[in-house]
């Protein structure tokens, strides 16, 4: 990049411009009468609107409680990608049949949408939990599987040298060697998963859903209430971004506590 690099104040005054200038654009198309507001309502609208559904409900639920209901979906869905995929790459990263035998079918399957998943979700678990969490698991396991292997396969040389002339066993060199040197890795695909598995938690909800933000969204849709439709998108986003920015948070420190940063 060009120039001296932004102080963290001139970042958030930048930020803060290009955001005003955005809302500036968008009520000034609203209030010109180009749209309607049926179809497009102006920022006030749309806080107004995302602030009444914090206490009153719509499709069974106030906004909060769409939301409780879309994280424990969410929930479920990446720990169960973590808590697979975490150590099947670390296993496959250190023993070659086992990664031979699993990156065929792994690289198969990987570049499926999480989407796609939705037909098979509904016919197996109809609106339950365990059809979203199928599709979140989807999104968020490859990544996860990922950057433990690349982890795994990355170790120095030498520490897999040392242990070796020490005797160490396969399970013990996966979790004390593999494992302290890939988490660095791990931690940057657990970014990855947490983002694509939101993001997927909330295709499953539009589909194979009775409760959710995405649920909520839906039956906006169907009753042409666009403002509630917004508000829904706006608390996705808010929720999408506070996870970003807690995991981020994580990898800076995990960084800085194995001294990886200057």
């Amino acid at each position: 990049m060009n120039g001296a690099p932004l102080s963290l104040r001139e970042t958030l005054a930048w930020g803060a411009l290009g955001a005003l200038a955005f809302v500036g654009f968008w009520t000034l198309i609203t209030t010109s009468g180009l749209v309607p507001r049926q179809f497009l309502p102006s920022p006030l609208d749309l806080v107004q609107r995302f602030f009444h559904l914090l206490t009153s409900p719509f499709a069974g639920a106030t906004l909060p409680e769409h939301l409780a209901s879309s994280f424990r979906r969410y929930a479920f869905g990446v720990l169960l990608a973590a808590a697979i995929g975490i150590p099947l790459g670390l296993l496959m990263g250190w023993f070659r049949l086992l990664d031979d035998i699993v990156t065929p079918i792994f690289d198969g399957l990987r570049f499926i949408a999480p989407i796609a998943w939705v037909p098979f979700a509904a016919l197996w678990f109809g609106t339950g939990i365990g059809g979203p969490v199928m599709i979140i698991f989807a999104g968020a396991f490859p990544p996860c599987l990922i950057n433990a292997y690349r982890g795994a396969r990355f170790v120095e040389p030498r520490l897999i040298e040392a242990a070796r002339m020490l005797g160490t066993g396969n399970l013990r060199m996966i979790l004390e060697i593999l494992l302290p040197a890939a988490v660095p890795s791990i931690v940057a695909g657990l970014r990855v998963s947490a983002g694509l598995g939101w993001q997927s938690l909330v295709g499953a909800e539009l589909i194979v859903a009775a409760a959710g933000v995405g649920f909520m969204m839906v039956q906006a849709q169907g009753s042409v209430q666009t403002t509630t439709v917004m508000a829904g998108m706006l608390a996705i986003g808010l929720v999408g971004m506070l996870i970003d920015i807690l995991l981020r948070q994580g990898e800076a420190w995990m960084r800085r506590r194995r001294g990886l940063d200057s």
